[in-house]
């Protein structure tokens, strides 16, 4: 019997994204037919499945109620990975506050929550976006004493809306470095991508499922591979889930800036929806895209 697995994803992509086909044809190398499936179509039957993989289901930020539900009626019925627990959690970024009070990394963060009052930072350059985004939509940049009108009327926009609010500095490096991912695929590490600058001081909104980025392969530092593997490891610890060890996760992003000091920390730990960067490992992808089929397969298994 051959094994089917769905890659879900957004109407907007109904024939996935940039990683679909060498995904896909990695997974028919091994005798596994695998195909997208939209998540918001009620006429897909998920327990037709042996297994379905959350790939671009880049447009549930604002509905992700809705997500959360639909995650666990496809749990109900079949395999779904990353787990309805895993996204649940992840799918809200105050996510990273539970991992700082962990003793991790995480860029400082202020958070406010609907009926605060925006307060704008007094200095420097910073970042204001909702606490349930993607893609860099509703997200900005803005400097101290120049945007302050800009930036107090997008907080005070989102805690008006209902939606929370994160305020980060923007760490310079990220201009110059620029940001690293580090892909991993069943708790090891596949390959890495160095993501340019992406935001430019109030710029404009970002218009469609997400902001163009610049890609290129990277070769991690050992103190960017610490970090994200101190990262992972610390997912049962600071997750109401159980098991959530590195292993259990299909896939995971780790996706780190150079803080003041050149140390790496953790911008986001992405284990929703996120690009795999398929096609810019070598080989047009070949190499991580079997990758992520060896871990699909041994999950199917």
């Amino acid at each position: 019997m051959t094994t089917r697995i769905a890659l879900a994803t957004a109407a907007e992509f109904p024939d996935l994204d940039e990683d679909g086909p060498a995904l896909v044809d990695a997974l028919a190398r091994r005798g596994i037919a695998a195909g997208p499936a939209v998540w918001t179509d009620d006429t897909v039957d998920w327990s037709a499945y042996d297994l379905v993989v959350v790939r671009a289901t880049w447009d549930y930020a604002p509905r992700r109620d809705e997500f959360i539900a639909w995650a666990g009626r496809v749990s109900a019925v079949t395999r779904l990975a990353n787990s309805a627990a895993v996204l649940a959690w992840n799918t809200d970024k105050t996510y990273l506050r539970a991992l700082h009070d962990a003793g991790l990394p995480v860029v400082p963060t202020q958070w406010f929550e609907p009926g605060d009052t925006f307060v704008v930072p007094a200095l420097g350059e910073y970042v204001v976006k909702p606490t349930v985004s993607a893609g860099s939509r509703d997200t900005n940049r803005y400097l101290a004493g120049g945007h302050d009108e800009l930036a107090a009327a997008h907080g005070g926009s989102l805690l008006e809306a209902g939606r929370s609010v994160m305020v980060q500095p923007y760490l310079r490096a990220v201009d110059t470095a620029g940001e690293t991912a580090l892909l991993y695929f069943a708790g090891e590490l596949s390959h890495a991508i160095r993501k340019g600058p992406l935001l430019t001081p109030a710029m404009a909104p970002v218009a469609g499922a997400y902001k163009q980025e610049e890609i290129v392969p990277r070769e991690p530092s050992l103190a960017e591979v610490a970090v994200a593997d101190a990262v992972l490891d610390a997912m049962p610890s600071v997750a109401a889930m159980s098991p959530a060890g590195r292993a259990d996760l299909l896939y995971a992003r780790v996706d780190l800036v150079p803080g003041d000091d050149g140390e790496p920390m953790l911008l986001e730990l992405e284990l929703t929806e996120p690009s795999m960067f398929l096609v810019d490992d070598g080989a047009a992808g070949v190499v991580a895209a079997d990758r992520f089929a060896a871990a699909i397969a041994l999950a199917v298994r």
